[in-house]
C-alpha cells in the first residue's frame, strides 16, 4: 500500500527511540532539553518523508506548522534552507519560551488564515488530540496544501501511554475524568492538558479511517511516529495499535 521509504526507515532506529523517549522527561520542567532535539528529528523526518514520496529535497519549501507553538522548530526548519511559518492559536504559547519567530501568524488550525493551494507541506505534531474535531483540522492543513504536496498529521493516540499527557500514564485508562481529578488532588491545581476542554479521546482507527476516506488526498504512509522502523507493523493491527503505536503519523499526498 505505501511506498518503501528507505531514507525515512534509515531514521526510525531504536537509538533515536530510546534518545527521544529520556528527552521526554524534561518535557514540563526543562522544555527546552526536550523541544529542541524534536524539533531536529521532527525536520530531519519531513525532509527524509519529502525525499521519499516526492522525490525533492526541504530545501526552499514552503512549511506550515499548525501549532507551532513557542518557536523551538523554526532554528531546525532553517538549517534545512526551507520556508517556516508557525501558526499558533495561543498568545502564551507563542511567547512562552522568549522565542521570537519572524512571519508567525496567530490562527486556529481548524480556520487556517491562508489561501489554498499555498504550502509545499502542511503538517502538525501533537496537536489534533487537543481539538474536539481533529479531522475537521486536517481538511484545513489539505486545503492549504499545494497539489503535489504533502499533509503530515501526527497525534497523541489516547490508549497509548502517553494518552493521558501529564496526568499519567495508567490513570487515564480508569478514565479522563478519573485522570484529571487525580492530578488535581496530587498538585493542587488542574492539569495544563484537561480532558473534555484541551484533550480528547483520539484513537489509531479514526485517523486511519479519515485518511483513507478523505477528497482529493492520498495515504500515503501511515506509522509510529517514535517507534523504530521495525515496529511499524504495529499500525496494521486493529486493537493492538490502540495500545503500543502511541502517536501516530499519517502522511497524505494533495492530488
Amino acid at each position: 500500500m505505501y511506498s518503501v521509504m528507505p531514507r525515512t526507515r534509515r531514521l526510525a532506529t531504536l537509538r533515536r527511540s530510546f534518545s527521544l523517549l529520556r528527552a521526554l522527561r524534561h518535557e514540563q520542567t526543562r522544555p527546552e532539553f526536550f523541544y529542541r532535539p524534536l524539533a531536529e528529528d521532527t525536520a530531519s523526518l519531513i525532509s527524509a518523508l519529502r525525499s521519499d514520496l516526492v522525490d525533492r529535497p526541504l530545501t526552499g519549501a514552503s512549511v506550515l506548522d499548525v501549532g507551532g507553538g513557542p518557536g523551538y522548530f523554526a532554528d531546525a526548519f532553517a538549517e534545512k534552507d526551507a520556508w517556516y511559518v508557525p501558526v499558533e492559536p495561543d498568545v502564551g504559547e507563542m511567547a512562552a519560551a522568549g522565542i521570537t519567530v519572524p512571519g508567525s501568524v496567530r490562527g486556529d488550525g481548524r480556520s487556517l488564515p491562508f489561501r489554498a493551494d499555498t504550502f509545499d507541506v502542511v503538517y502538525s505534531s501533537n496537536v489534533a488530540e487537543h481539538v474536539p474535531d481533529p479531522w475537521a483540522m486536517g481538511e484545513e492543513m489539505l486545503r492549504v496544501t499545494r497539489p503535489g504536496g504533502l499533509t503530515i498529521l501526527s497525534y497523541t493516540v489516547w490508549l497509548g501511554p502517553f494518552g493521558g499527557h501529564e496526568t499519567g500514564v495508567w490513570e487515564h485508562y480508569v478514565g479522563g475524568d478519573f485522570a484529571r481529578r487525580r492530578y488535581e488532588s496530587r498538585h493542587g491545581h488542574p492539569p495544563k492538558n484537561v480532558f473534555g476542554e484541551s484533550l480528547f479521546n483520539v484513537s489509531c482507527a479514526e485517523g486511519l479511517r479519515w485518511a483513507r476516506q478523505v477528497e482529493g488526498a492520498t495515504l500515503v504512509a501511515a506509522f509510529p511516529r517514535y517507534h523504530p522502523a521495525w515496529a511499524w507493523w504495529m499500525v496494521r493491527v486493529p486493537l493492538l495499535r490502540e495500545f503500543l503505536v502511541s502517536n501516530l503519523v499519517l502522511v497524505l499526498r494533495r492530488r
